[in-house]
């Protein structure tokens, strides 16, 4: 059973890169329509006709105290309250006594909510507690906590006050959430220290040379892939396949439910469960 190859090469792995996607966070309920939407974006639907939290964010507000009532909502549901099911909490209960490395495209933040290793974390494509310049005219991001439920408490048919309308401290431009769209997103100081970080766990991961033969520096890797799709293979799910047909101490895994696929020249050191990752993780905690 492939959940049970999943656990044995966790228990022998002596390192683990976990590469997170989008399903993880489904996973944990973080959903962006259906009930979820409903529930709390009931007053927009009804105004917009929106269908789902995604395609909202697209929408053409014709005014920044709408387009902030919209998204501070958004960020809230998405990023400060809790994940309804303790998927994330879970997983670190599987990595603690690993020595791992995590790099995500989520933006959510919930792997530090969940107790997880700041220092052993990559969020690659930014952070919805994050404000930074819209054109931008410096590198830097700003929290938004605070200013979000201060938008969510003082909003009124689903505009804010115009004074909460985030505005950039250096240019006074307008500011935008911390998101990968196109070239204008921000790197800061700290998404640079944490992309050396992962280069360095996986420079010093790699196979090497020694006398002829390959071997592996600090004994069997495993690349666990959960819930990567097919929007950003690039991130982390390509790199993971390619290192582990340059590795013949790596082991290649990956869980996501309607999207779990490797390629033929590793499917000797593959491990692909079609499932929910939710029941996945439950189910080795038990093994």
């Amino acid at each position: 059973m492939e959940i049970e190859k999943l656990h044995n090469a966790l228990c022998e792995a002596d390192s683990v890169v976990v590469g997170a996607g989008a399903g993880l966070s489904t996973a944990a309920g973080f959903t962006y329509s259906g009930e979820r939407f409903q529930q709390h974006f009931a007053d927009f639907i009804n105004k917009y006709g929106f269908t789902d939290m995604y395609s909202a964010g697209f929408y053409p507000f014709p005014t920044e105290e709408e387009k902030w009532a919209y998204w501070s909502r958004h960020i809230y549901y998405n990023r400060y309250v809790p994940a309804p099911k303790p998927v994330y909490e879970n997983l670190l209960k599987l990595l603690k006594d690993k020595d791992y490395f995590v790099i995500t495209t989520n933006v959510d933040h919930q792997f530090q909510k969940a107790g997880f290793d700041k220092q052993r974390l990559f969020y690659t494509q930014g952070d919805y507690g994050l404000f930074q310049c819209a054109m931008p005219c410096h590198q830097k991001t700003y929290d938004n906590e605070e200013v979000v439920k201060r938008m969510i408490a003082e909003q009124l048919d689903l505009r804010i006050p115009l004074e909460l309308v985030p505005r950039c401290p250096v240019c006074g431009g307008r500011m935008e959430v911390n998101l990968r769209s196109d070239e204008t997103f921000v790197e800061d100081e700290g998404w640079h220290a944490a992309s050396e970080r992962y280069a360095d766990f996986i420079q010093n991961h790699l196979t090497v040379e020694t006398h002829g033969r390959a071997s592996l520096p600090n004994g069997k890797l495993l690349f666990l892939d959960l819930g990567s799709g097919g929007n950003t293979p690039i991130v982390f799910k390509i790199p993971f396949i390619r290192w582990t047909m340059q590795n013949p101490n790596a082991v290649y895994a990956t869980v996501n439910l309607g999207e779990a696929f490797t390629v033929d020249q590793i499917m000797d050191r593959s491990i692909v469960i079609d499932a929910d990752i939710a029941d996945v993780v439950n189910s080795l905690l038990v093994l």
